[in-house]
């Protein structure tokens, strides 16, 4: 494509309209709506989350990581409704200098690769030219059986608050990337890996279909997250910040410095499943955890009353100087 300028269409229809070859209901992008197909007895889950250069990532993360990215951070939202993918659309404001072949291909290599990971095709969406940064939006598509989506508002007094995986990597990931941290080559390695590259935890949320009691994923750190639960159930969450599961790596690296367990606690971008279930399910959920080859930690637990507190093994509170990522309000907070 260099020193060739594609308009909207061409530009479609060469580098989006393979993406959307596996879903007939796109009708080829060359119409201005889709038909999402959903199963008999299913409900239709819809989530958008938007990155925008600068703020979620940098144009040097390269075209495929960040589509890659793009993606699974959707199919995130999905998996913590306890839904199964079944498309995307995708808006895209791209400037000028990235409209070349070099870059346009390498991102939709980026989308087709995840697309055949987790078994879905492009609906269509829109694309239109940017005055400087890129942003990328993405509104992804999934089905539960009708009324079995795992919402944030059930939480009750007396339930138990768990996590998949580990927390704490991605935010160490971006003390690299940001801060010129230094850790070992072998862990700023995995840090990266699991700033760029998050694992949609699917198996594991539809499984937690009529077990949890309220569920969301972990994007703008474990704290925050938990108080969006908080709010929405109208309980108080306390967590136990030794029993927040940490890598090896980030065990390590919290350490060799105490202050780093902020950032771990409240930096985002974990992309693990934080939910809450009451004590008769704890068993189920251990079980589905073996099952799914999952660590699942319980970190805490629901009360009566609002807020998050975040204690030491001994129940003293450790004071947070931030809470999470914000958008408004002055970022980090």
């Amino acid at each position: 494509m260099a020193g060739q300028r594609l308009g909207e269409f061409e530009l479609i229809a060469r580098y989006f309209a393979p993406l959307a070859a596996g879903a007939p209901g796109a009708l080829g992008l060359r119409d201005d709506a889709a038909v999402i197909p959903v199963p008999p007895g299913e409900d239709l889950v819809v989530t958008t989350d938007a990155m925008l250069e600068g703020v979620h990532f940098l144009i040097k993360d390269g075209p495929a990581r960040i589509a890659r990215k793009l993606l699974r951070v959707n199919v995130s939202d999905l998996a913590a409704k306890g839904a199964k993918p079944v498309g995307y659309q995708l808006a895209i404001a791209l400037p000028e200098h990235l409209a070349n072949d070099e870059w346009l291909s390498a991102f939709c290599d980026g989308l087709a690769q995840d697309q055949k990971t987790f078994g879905i095709a492009l609906y269509g969406g829109d694309t239109v030219r940017s005055p400087d940064r890129l942003m990328l939006n993405v509104t992804a598509f999934g089905s539960v059986p009708t009324g079995a989506m795992l919402r944030r508002d059930h939480g009750q007094a007396g339930d138990g608050l768990y996590v998949t995986g580990s927390i704490g990597d991605a935010a160490l990931g971006l003390e690299v990337k940001l801060n010129h941290r230094l850790f070992s080559s072998a862990a700023m390695m995995f840090f990266d890996s699991r700033l760029h590259l998050p694992t949609p935890r699917l198996a594991f949320g539809q499984g937690l279909r009529g077990l949890a009691s309220a569920a969301m994923d972990v994007s703008d750190g474990l704290v925050q997250d938990a108080g969006h639960v908080a709010v929405a159930s109208g309980v108080r969450i306390v967590i136990n910040a030794e029993a927040v599961p940490l890598s090896l790596a980030t065990r390590q690296a919290v350490a060799e410095d105490r202050d780093l367990l902020i950032p771990v606690l409240t930096g985002g971008e974990d992309y693990e499943l934080l939910f809450t279930a009451p004590p008769r399910a704890e068993a189920q959920i251990m079980a589905l955890s073996r099952q799914a080859g999952l660590a699942v930690t319980r970190i805490g637990n629901l009360e009566p009353g609002t807020g998050v507190a975040v204690v030491d093994s001994s129940g003293q509170p450790i004071r947070l100087s931030q809470g999470g990522f914000q958008h408004f309000g002055g970022g980090l907070q």
